[in-house]
């Protein structure tokens, strides 16, 4: 149980670190800092794997607490209520970030889309570009 608390712990650390790479991708997209984004996607690639690994440690750790097809509800039910009160709580916490890092993520791959398509037809001309009519 202790090593699940602490890598819930640990993931809202880490999620408060993707957040703020995801806000760094954004600016360094919206200046066209290309080196900078690159840097920044390598961090978070490196972040995601961190994250995934620990995601699949709990997932060990709760089907060994509670049994297959294991939930975060049903490993709450183990803890007393102060201690259950607070692991539900970061649990929450932790739900909202991820939320927030997918709508920020999504965000971000739009405005890339798009600065490329932008890009594509600066460089390669717009079909409909000087068409006669």
């Amino acid at each position: 149980m202790r090593q699940l608390l602490d890598g819930i712990a640990a993931d809202l650390q880490d999620y408060q670190r993707m957040l703020d790479l995801i806000a760094q991708q954004f600016e360094a997209a919206v200046r066209h800092q290309s080196e900078r984004l690159g840097q920044i996607a390598q961090d978070i690639s490196a972040l995601v794997d961190v994250l995934q690994a620990r995601r699949a440690q709990r997932v060990e750790l709760a089907t060994r607490l509670v049994g297959p097809q294991p939930s975060m509800a049903q490993v709450f039910t183990l803890l007393k209520p102060e201690p259950r009160a607070r692991l539900e709580a970061d649990w929450a916490q932790l739900e909202g970030m991820v939320q927030v890092a997918r709508e920020m993520g999504r965000r971000n791959a739009e405005l890339l889309a798009e600065q490329y398509t932008i890009m594509q037809r600066v460089l390669h001309g717009d079909d409909q570009t000087y068409e006669p009519l």
